[in-house]
C-alpha cells in the first residue's frame, strides 16, 4: 500500500503545479496585505476577490512538531519515526508538513527550516517537506 497523496482541486492546482516545478506559490491578498494559506477563492475575513498567486522562498521556523514512534497509519509502518510538523513561513502562514533529514533529538521549536521538494513521479505529485536550515 502506497502513501496517500493529495488530490489537487481547481482552487489548489496552482500550488501543486508550483511544487512540481520546485517553486512555492501561495495566495496573497492585497486588501489584507498578507499571504493566506490554504488555497481558497476569497480572502479570509473580508471575502475580497483579490487573491493573487505569488512565489515565496518557503523559509521559516518550526512552530510545532511531534515524534511519532508508532505509525500514524498502515502506509507509514516502515517509516519510523515519523516527524509531522507545522512550519511558520517567514511570509506569514503556517504549513503542515513533515520533517526530514534530522535526528529527532536535535529538533526544537523555533529552529530554522528550509523546504525540500519530494517528487513522487509514480503519483504525479510533489510534496513539500522541511529540514533544518
Amino acid at each position: 500500500m502506497g502513501i496517500p497523496v493529495p488530490e489537487p482541486t481547481p482552487v489548489s492546482r496552482p500550488f501543486w503545479d508550483g511544487l512540481a516545478q520546485h517553486r512555492i506559490l501561495v495566495q496573497y491578498s492585497p486588501s489584507l496585505g498578507r499571504y493566506v494559506f490554504y488555497p481558497r477563492t476569497l480572502a479570509p475575513g473580508t471575502l475580497a476577490d483579490d487573491l493573487q498567486w505569488r512565489e515565496i522562498d518557503g523559509a521559516g521556523a518550526l512552530y510545532t512538531y511531534t515524534v511519532a514512534r508508532r505509525p500514524t497509519g498502515p502506509p507509514w509502518a516502515d517509516a519510523l519515526p515519523q516527524l509531522p510538523a507545522v512550519v511558520q513561513w517567514d511570509a506569514g502562514p503556517k504549513f503542515s508538513t513533515e520533517l526530514v533529514d534530522v535526528d529527532p533529538a536535535h529538533i526544537h521549536i523555533g529552529m530554522r527550516v528550509e523546504p525540500v521538494f519530494y517528487d513522487l513521479p509514480e503519483d504525479g505529485i510533489t510534496l513539500l517537506k522541511y529540514r533544518p536550515a
